[in-house]
């Protein structure tokens, strides 16, 4: 299953929420705002790498770009729309808002 999380762990804990039901191998996605937890060198740091060690997490560039993160954590893949696209035909959808 795909989760997609589109808030920020700045001011929700959605993110959080997402890991604790996401099963080990299950793609996480962070779209819009979500993307802020990826930001390298953050408070969620920590957090990132907890996921990365179970699940692949992916962060949507154009989201990053339109955030001005430009350096985000080691291991998280950025995809572009059509990114996106694929993950979502690959895998069930979970959105968390």
């Amino acid at each position: 299953m795909l989760h997609t999380v589109n808030k920020s762990p700045f001011g929700n804990n959605t993110l959080e929420t997402c890991i604790r039901f996401a099963a080990p191998g299950d793609p996480i996605l962070l779209i819009e705002d979500g993307v802020y937890a990826v930001q390298a060198a953050n408070r969620f740091a920590s957090l990132i790498e907890t996921i990365l060690k179970t699940n692949p997490l992916f962060a949507l560039q154009p989201d990053l770009t339109a955030r001005g993160i430009s350096m985000i954590a080691s291991g998280v893949t950025t995809v572009d729309y059509e990114g996106f696209v694929e993950l979502v035909e690959q895998h069930r959808v979970n959105s968390w808002l």
